[in-house]
């Protein structure tokens, strides 16, 4: 099942729950805007070559629009459109005021030189400079950009409005970035799994975890919760994938992968199949890579009691109804990895008063969200007697719902 069928059911199974008018329902579901442009640039050796951008704006009901720029060969319309109003109900569930958006670039930039990639993100950013803003819609990385894209993008947004660091976020300290940025979304997955924990009068520490996908999120978490005394067993990224039951030394691991491009032949484990890393024995798992790995064919053989999505969509709506019927806890993408999102928040609000927190209050700042965020989804479970998923849905529409009938906004 596609990203855009899952999220549109998911949302209206938390409509019905709320009891959403059906014009306000409709309302809700059609994006505020959608944006293609064509992005034609002369690459290093002369010849031109053109790309397709573009910007799906889902909702501003409660807030300037929110959301990433992929760079990726398989950039589509309908991901987008999904990950567009995923992001509307994420700012929401965080109570950051937001709405959604997402956008891209279909290309590939590991073909692409640096200068090749700057040229194209200019003229991306000239396409669309008058539909983005400070109040209007921010954009932050995502798959293939970081903080040198957000660097270009700024610079490019500043020739035409004046000097404006908040129009992006999750750039380099050195133009206004964050402190803590960079680890915000897998601190936002440890702080999650410890609330979640909690509530079953558990702790990180002494509990084993395995993780799919070692990227900026995957390594962070496995950091962090390696710190706290987690136990990591196995590790997968697109290289392949490692297993140790005593627990990895994920300092070591981090080293390597920094030096190897990948976990592949690191010395600290066996490697394994990278397709059976989601079916490992272990109390919590934690997807960090893809959307739609967890499904109706691998579901079954799950052994973690707790499953944390630090990935956007990484379970199909068939695998839920499977894992709840064995009892495992799912702590939804919408919540679980809101730790990114929250921290461009923070990013946003330094830029606009001109005012730098340190890393700590960052830290401090994020943990008051995703406790306070973990407590308000348990309370929606608790009114409308529904799952964690269900809970963070009914939450996050249930406000931006509001937002759109105090503005005078239902058909």
């Amino acid at each position: 099942m596609n990203a855009l069928v899952a999220t549109n059911r998911n949302f209206k199974l938390a409509a019905r729950l709320l009891g959403l008018d059906s014009k306000l329902e409709k309302s809700l579901l059609i994006p505020f805007r959608e944006i293609k442009v064509e992005c034609t640039i002369p690459k290093d050796d002369g010849t031109l070559a053109s790309f397709v951008g573009f910007r799906v704006q889902h909702d501003n009901a409660r807030g300037p629009m929110k959301g990433g720029i992929r760079y990726h060969p398989e950039v589509d319309p309908d991901e987008v459109n999904a990950l567009a109003q995923l992001m509307t109900w994420k700012t929401a569930v965080a109570n950051i005021p937001y709405g959604g958006a997402k956008g891209g670039i279909g290309c590939n930039p590991g073909d692409l030189s640096i200068s090749e990639l700057e040229r194209l993100t200019r003229v991306f950013t000239q396409k669309i400079h008058d539909l983005i803003g400070i109040h209007t819609d921010v954009p932050a990385p995502d798959m293939g950009t970081g903080p040198q894209t957000m660097a270009w993008i700024l610079d490019e947004y500043s020739k035409f409005h004046g000097y404006s660091p908040a129009v992006v976020t999750g750039k380099p300290t050195d133009l206004g970035g964050s402190l803590g940025r960079d680890a915000a979304t897998g601190r936002g997955v440890l702080f999650a799994t410890e609330a979640l924990l909690n509530e079953h009068g558990m702790s990180i520490s002494g509990q084993r975890f395995v993780i799919q996908g070692f990227g900026n999120v995957g390594s962070w978490a496995a950091q962090l919760i390696n710190e706290q005394g987690g136990k990591i067993v196995a590790v997968s990224d697109i290289s392949g994938a490692i297993k140790n039951k005593n627990g990895i030394d994920i300092p070591s691991l981090v080293k390597h992968v920094q030096e190897h491009k990948g976990v592949k032949g690191f010395h600290g484990g066996d490697p394994i199949d990278p397709k059976s890393i989601l079916v490992e024995d272990c109390d919590i798992l934690i997807p960090a890579a893809l959307g739609g790995v967890i499904n109706r064919e691998n579901a079954n053989e799950i052994k973690a009691k707790f499953i944390i999505e630090a990935a956007n969509h990484p379970t199909d709506p068939e695998a839920d109804e499977i894992l709840s019927k064995k009892g495992v806890a799912i702590l939804p993408d919408i919540y679980a990895n809101s730790g990114g999102v929250t921290v461009s928040y923070f990013e946003w609000v330094q830029n606009i008063q001109g005012f730098m927190w340190d890393e700590e209050k960052v830290n401090n700042e994020l943990k008051t969200y995703m406790t306070k965020g973990f407590k308000d989804v348990k309370e929606m479970c608790k009114t409308h007697n529904c799952d964690l998923r269900m809970g963070a849905f009914t939450l996050g529409v249930n406000r931006v719902a509001r937002a759109t009938v105090l503005r005078g906004w239902e058909a």
